[in-house]
């Protein structure tokens, strides 16, 4: 019982940040609100303005988050922590649940009505007469009302669909996973609530498995492997706890095998909620594949597959987002939590347990290795994944895909097929076959519904002998493929958007067709050393984005047409033999992106849109004074530039300044007025005395390393150390400076 209490004691202690600075007075002029999930004591110090309205105001506001986060938890802390201070106060739990449940809104009105006017004799007859008596009985009082796990609009206009239905100085908290539900509301202000840390994940979950702040010896290994996996969400560490509590080593190890196949009922139960949610098949079609196949994946080459399958994505994955189901993280590349991918692999797997082959997903390699191996795929198998090493020779039969009729997505990594390749579905919308053993696609191989052709590390000569029209073909990759001497006539492929040949070692010709893809936006050519030039036809490309020929060692030269490519943003020329840029470069108006390599164009600084200029491992020995002329510039990358003796004037949006291993750097620009910059990479400048300013600036710098700038003066580095110092910015910030 004592370990108990201090479990509970400890949550508390947990819960306590988060609410710590809504007990302030509702009389001053904004309203502080600190809200967390539990056990994030290290965020406190992230103190977000949520309102910023007067205290008279009525406010609304919303915990948004995946289900299990923890947000009825922050609502009833709340709700425990300021009800003293209002008139009228009510907790309307399970709003979802309520509401579908016979006379589910006359009772949360007839609820609100009874706890705020203190009466058990409130009768409802239907939800309009509901409406009316909120607005006409609450109109005149300072209420403080939450509504936990609203999921429906209509919930929300019998309740509480208008301000003016309450009194000034009325608080409103709404709790949801549904982020587009509430944006016609105008709430003041949204929390999204976040997981929490290793740390306090560790010990959420030892007072619940150890009745104690951290595991036992023996169970360290254990426990730091479920928190891992189960990813800071309060609910599955309360479950997992109170389940594993007393149990022996043996039993441990045996229920996490289990429950990594085998999701927790209760947990499994409150995520649902969301999928069962969604409105339509397609939506369903797109979690489900992407909870299989596609985490970690690009969005915009995920979205071209989903939608060749009809899925319409672009909508159905912004409705994931909504209902926090799915996030995309800094390089756009799908994230999901663990325990929601394991929940849409068990709606898959849970159609049929005992016999897999009828999956409509197959993403485990021994499931799907098995079935291929016994042919006893399905019709109803619409998604399947293998791979194998790449020094790996699996030989599969192809009649293996038979009676998979509606197969639409295919991963065969570093397989071989014999047989007819007749056989594999007609359905096909993508498919990736790295270390495709063949030299030519086959005849017999039905492509003309693929959007995406993924052939890397292949043992393509050429595409094909007999062209084919493939007009749903969105995305082309063949990089890596070393004995690709040719590519296709792109006129059989007039929608393709994206070519990627990096690394084609062998690629010696473009066909001219190429000038003739409208769509085209990214075009890959790394690292093909065989190639020397690009038809002319290619500058007629009036929608790329991005063109790369970094490491293109033969090419020596752009045309003059380069200048109309107006759409173009990206261009990597690094590593090549150009020595010279057509001077039309300064018409690419859009050009956001550009590396060089020992080739800058004297009227390079009148491209006024360039984010990004990477001139690294040039050999100049300095900079025009116009580079301060480039109003845009975020990120300038100058190491290795061994020759360079100065930089000039930098521009005031500058963010990034990279010139390590400059060794002949002996003069900087003043930097105290780049109020925008954020990180200074010096390392082994060795002749660098100071760095003008940069102790003078109204901001710290977050990220200063001049590790190996043995010159720099004493007097300069006790400045800029006692400047940082009076800050008293801490351990959130670097400065890495030479000396004892």
């Amino acid at each position: 019982m004592a370990k108990k209490m201090k479990s509970t004691r400890h949550e508390a202690k947990f819960i306590k940040k988060i609410v710590e600075d809504i007990s302030r007075e509702l009389s001053i002029t904004h309203l502080f609100i600190a809200l967390y999930p539990i056990g994030v004591d290290s965020r406190v110090q992230d103190i977000n303005f949520w309102l910023n309205v007067g205290a008279d105001d009525i406010r609304m506001i919303r915990i948004l988050g995946m289900g299990g986060i923890g947000k009825t938890t922050i609502a009833k802390a709340i709700y425990n922590q300021i009800f003293n201070g209002f008139e009228g106060k009510s907790f309307l739990a399970n709003v979802r649940e309520t509401s579908m449940e016979p006379r589910g809104q006359f009772h949360l009105q007839e609820q609100l009505l009874s706890d705020i006017l203190k009466t058990s004799e409130i009768k409802i007859s239907n939800v309009d007469r509901g409406i009316s008596m909120i607005k006409e009985r609450l109109c005149n009082k300072a209420i403080l009302l939450i509504l936990d796990d609203v999921d429906q609009i209509n919930q929300l206009n019998a309740i509480a669909r208008r301000r003016n239905w309450f009194d000034s100085g009325s608080i409103i908290i709404i709790t949801t996973r549904d982020e587009h539900l509430l944006k016609e509301l105008e709430v003041d202000s949204v929390y999204t609530v976040t997981s929490m840390n290793e740390s306090e994940t560790l010990e959420l979950f030892s007072w619940h498995a150890f009745r104690n702040c951290f595991p036992t010896e023996d169970y360290i290994d254990l426990s730091r492997s479920v928190v891992a996996y189960y990813g800071g969400l309060p609910l599955a560490l309360e479950v997992l706890g109170s389940f594993l509590f007393s149990r022996s080593m043996p039993e441990w190890k045996s229920a996490l095998d289990k429950l990594k196949r085998i999701p927790h009922e209760q947990i499994q139960k409150k995520l649902r909620i969301s999928f069962n949610g969604l409105c339509d098949n397609t939506e369903r079609d797109i979690f489900l594949n992407i909870s299989c196949f596609f985490i970690g994946m690009d969005k915009d080459y995920v979205v071209k597959i989903l939608d060749g399958c009809g899925f319409f994505a672009e909508i159905g994955i912004s409705v994931l987002f909504q209902r926090c189901l799915l996030k995309v993280n800094g390089t756009n590349k799908f994230t999901m939590h663990n325990l929601l991918r394991d929940t849409g692999r068990e709606i898959v797997h849970e159609k049929d347990p005992n016999e897999p082959g009828k999956w409509s997903r197959l993403w485990l390699h021994a499931d799907a290795f098995d079935i291929l191996t016994r042919h006893q795929g399905t019709k109803g198998v619409e998604g399947l994944t293998l791979k194998f090493l790449g020094l790996s020779k699996v030989n599969l039969n192809s009649r293996a895909f038979i009676k998979m009729q509606r197969l639409r997505l295919l991963k065969l990594d570093h397989i071989q097929l014999t047989g007819n390749n007749k056989h594999i579905s007609k359905e096909l919308r993508w498919l990736r076959w790295h270390g495709f053993p063949l030299k030519f696609l086959p005849n017999d191989f039905y492509l003309r519904n693929l959007v995406v052709i993924d052939l890397q590390y292949s043992n393509l000569i050429r595409v094909w002998e007999v062209p084919k029209l493939f007009e749903k073909m969105k995305i082309l990759n063949l990089s890596h493929s070393h004995y690709l001497s040719q590519t296709p006539d792109f006129s059989r492929l007039p929608n393709l958007e994206q070519l990627m040949l990096e690394d084609c070692t062998s690629l010696f010709e473009v066909h001219y067709s190429i000038g003739d893809l409208r769509n085209l936006v990214l075009v890959d050519f790394k690292d093909c050393k065989c190639l020397e030039n690009l038809p002319k036809s290619f500058y007629k490309l009036k929608s790329l984005k991005t063109l790369i020929l970094s490491g293109c060692s033969k090419i020596n030269s752009l045309d003059d047409d380069l200048g109309g490519m107006e759409s173009l943003t990206t261009l990597r020329a690094d590593k090549t033999a150009i020595r010279q840029v057509p001077f039309t470069i300064v018409q690419l108006k859009n050009l956001k992106y550009l590396s060089l390599y020992d080739a800058i164009p004297i009227d390079l600084w009148s491209l006024s849109s360039l984010q990004i200029l990477d001139l690294r491992r040039n050999s100049f020995e300095s900079l025009s004074s116009s580079l301060g002329s480039l109003s845009k510039l975020q990120d300038l990358r100058l190491d290795s530039c061994r020759k360079l003796k100065s930089i000039p004037n930098l521009t005031a949006s500058l963010i990034f300044l990279d010139a390590r291993k400059c060794t002949m750097l002996d003069r900087m620009p003043n930097l105290s007025n780049l109020s925008n910059m954020l990180g200074l990479y010096l390392t082994d400048c060795c002749k660098l005395v100071e760095v003008p300013g940069l102790d003078k600036r109204p901001n710290p710098i977050v990220y200063a390393d001049m590790g190996g700038c043995r010159n720099l003066t004493y007097t300069f580095k006790q400045s800029l150390l006692q400047e940082w110092a009076l800050c008293g910015i801490g351990s959130m910030y670097g400065i890495f400076l030479p000396g004892n």
